[in-house]
C-alpha cells in the first residue's frame, strides 16, 4: 500500500473514531435521526440487566422503564404509579412527561396502557433491540405506538382497546429464544412484533410456529424468512427483492456488469443479500468478486485495488451496523471513483457524517422513504405526533401493528388462530403508511423497493441527505 494511502487510512479511522467519542445531540432534519424536541439522541446504549436477574426485567407494560436514558421525573413517576396499580396517576404523570417530551414513544405506550388499566385489551409484545441499539428500538416503538394510540382514540377493536407489552431481547439470539418462550405462555398475547436481525428472526421463529403465535417482523429482510413457517410474517421486503432492484439498477441506469461485493460472512441478512444480488446481476448478464468486511486483516485501500484491477466497475456494500465503519472505509477510500450500491444497512447517520462528499451519489435500497409520501396520513399524523420526521423502521412498524389490528378485526373474540389465518388469507389487506399492506403466501411483504441517493442538503444536519429516486 503507498504512502498516501496509508495515510488516508489513519485519518478514516480517527474520524470514526472522533465520531464515536463526539456522539451529542443530533437534532431531527432527516428521516433517520432522533426527533428535534428529544433531549439526546446519544449513542451509548442502556446497559443490559446482569444474567442473574429474572427475564421478566426484560418485560413491560408500563410498570417500570426500559429505556431509562430517556426518562423525566414525571414519566418515573408515572411508571410507579402504573407499578402500584395506580393508574389514573399514571395518566397524569405521563401525560405530564409526553408535554414536555413529545418525542418518547415508551411513554406514549405507557400512557395507552395506564388508560386500559385492568380493562380488557387485544395484547400485542414489541420486541426490541434495546441493549444494542437505542435509535433502531425507538424508531420500532414510534410505529407502534402511533399504531396504538391511533386505534384506541378511534374506541379500539370491536370496542376492545390495544395493549403493548414491550420486550428487550438485546437483538441477542439466545436472549431472543427466552423471550419467545416466555410470550408463547402468556395467553394474553395474540401477536408479536418481531425481531430486528434475520439471525433472531429465524432463532426465533420454530417457537411461534409450534405454539401458533403470529409474529411479525418490521426488519429482517434475509430469504430464509420465506420459508421459516404459517405463523411468520414480515412487513419489509425480501432481500430476494433488493437484489433484484439493485441489480436492475446497475445494468439499466449504471449501464455496468462487473461489481465488488462488500459484505459481511458472519451476518444472515448481509450473506442473503450478497446472495441475492449475485443471483440476479448473474441472470442480467453481470459478474462478481466478493471481498469479507468482517475478516480481521481487511485492508480498505488493497480491496478497493484490487476490485479496480479486476475490472469492477460498480462497488456493493452489503454492510451491517457491526460492519459500518469497515464499509465508510470503503466509501472513503473510493472516493466518489466508482459507483457505489448498498442494502439498507448503509441507511445510517453515520454514512452521511463520515462519508461526506466521498458518499454522494451512493444509492441505498430501502423499503420506505418519507420524501417520497410526504402528503400521506400516516407521515402528517407522525410529524404531528413526534414533532418531526421518521424513517423507514418506524414505517414498517407501523405497518406491523396496522396488519395486527386489521387481522384483530375480523374476529369478535380473536384467538391467535384467528390473527394467523386473517392474515395468510388471499384477500388480506390493512391500511399502512404508504398504502395497502399484504402479503404473499410466504409471509413476506408485497411492497415495491424504494432506492434513494445522497446529495448535498440541510436536512439531516451533516450536510448531505439521502433523498428519493423517485423514477429509475
Amino acid at each position: 500500500m503507498s504512502p498516501k494511502n496509508e495515510i488516508k487510512t489513519l485519518l478514516i479511522s480517527l474520524l470514526i473514531t472522533i465520531s464515536l467519542l463526539a456522539g451529542g445531540v443530533w437534532w431531527l432534519k432527516e428521516t433517520i435521526f432522533a426527533n428535534k424536541n428529544s433531549s439526546s439522541t446519544t449513542q451509548t446504549p442502556p446497559e443490559k440487566p446482569p444474567e442473574h436477574e429474572s427475564l421478566e426485567t426484560r418485560f413491560s407494560a408500563g410498570e417500570k422503564l426500559l429505556i431509562s436514558t430517556e426518562g423525566t421525573s414525571a414519566k418515573q413517576g408515572g411508571v410507579n404509579a402504573f407499578a402500584a396499580g395506580d393508574y389514573q396517576k399514571a395518566v397524569t404523570e405521563l401525560e405530564s412527561s409526553l408535554a414536555g417530551k413529545k418525542n418518547d414513544p415508551e411513554a406514549l405506550i405507557y400512557l395507552n396502557n395506564a388508560r386500559i388499566g385492568n380493562n380488557k385489551a387485544n395484547t400485542i409484545a414489541v420486541i426490541i433491540p434495546l441493549g444494542t441499539n437505542l435509535d433502531g428500538s425507538q424508531e420500532i416503538l414510534r410505529g407502534v405506538a402511533q399504531a396504538q394510540n391511533s386505534i384506541n382514540q378511534q374506541g379500539g377493536i370491536n370496542g376492545v382497546p390495544v395493549k403493548i407489552l414491550i420486550a428487550n431481547d438485546d437483538n441477542d439470539p439466545e436472549i431472543a429464544k427466552k423471550i419467545a418462550l416466555s410470550l408463547v405462555e402468556k395467553p394474553e398475547v395474540l401477536g408479536v412484533i418481531g425481531h430486528w436481525s434475520s439471525d433472531v428472526t429465524l432463532a426465533t421463529s420454530s417457537i411461534y410456529e409450534e405454539k401458533k403465535l403470529v409474529a411479525i417482523s418490521p426488519i429482517s429482510t434475509s430469504v430464509e424468512i420465506s420459508s421459516a413457517g404459517d405463523y411468520i410474517f414480515r412487513t419489509v421486503p425480501s432481500d430476494r427483492l433488493v437484489g433484484s432492484v439493485l441489480s436492475r439498477y446497475q445494468i439499466n441506469q449504471l449501464k455496468k456488469q462487473k461489481a465488488a461485493i462488500f459484505y459481511h460472512s458472519k451476518s444472515n441478512y448481509s450473506q442473503s443479500l450478497k446472495d441475492q444480488f449475485t443471483t440476479a446481476l448473474f441472470g442480467d448478464g453481470g459478474t462478481v468478486t466478493e471481498f469479507d468486511l468482517a475478516r480481521p486483516n481487511l485492508n480498505a485501500a488493497n480491496d478497493v485495488q484490487q476490485a479496480t484491477s479486476q475490472g469492477a466497475e460498480v462497488l456493493i456494500l452489503m454492510t451491517t451496523r457491526d460492519t459500518l465503519d469497515q464499509a465508510l472505509q470503503i466509501i472513503q477510500v473510493n472516493e466518489g471513483k466508482l459507483p457505489i450500491l448498498a442494502g439498507d444497512g448503509a441507511y445510517a447517520p453515520k454514512i452521511l457524517q463520515i462519508g461526506r462528499s466521498d458518499a454522494v451519489g451512493m444509492v441505498v435500497a430501502i423499503p420506505w422513504h418519507i420524501l417520497a409520501h410526504s402528503q400521506a396520513e400516516f407521515v402528517q399524523t407522525a410529524e404531528n405526533l413526534w414533532g418531526g420526521d421518521i424513517n423507514w423502521r418506524t414505517a414498517m412498524s407501523y405497518d406491523a401493528m396496522q396488519a395486527l389490528i386489521t387481522a384483530l378485526a375480523k374476529s369478535p373474540n380473536p384467538t391467535r388462530e384467528s390473527v394467523q389465518q386473517a392474515l395468510a388469507s388471499p384477500d388480506f389487506t390493512a391500511p399502512g403508511a404508504a398504502g395497502e399492506i399484504r402479503f404473499l403466501p410466504s409471509g413476506d411483504r408485497n411492497q415495491p423497493i424504494q432506492l434513494v441517493t445522497i446529495k448535498p442538503g440541510d436536512r439531516s444536519g451533516f450536510g448531505y441527505d439521502f433523498v428519493p429516486i423517485l423514477s429509475e
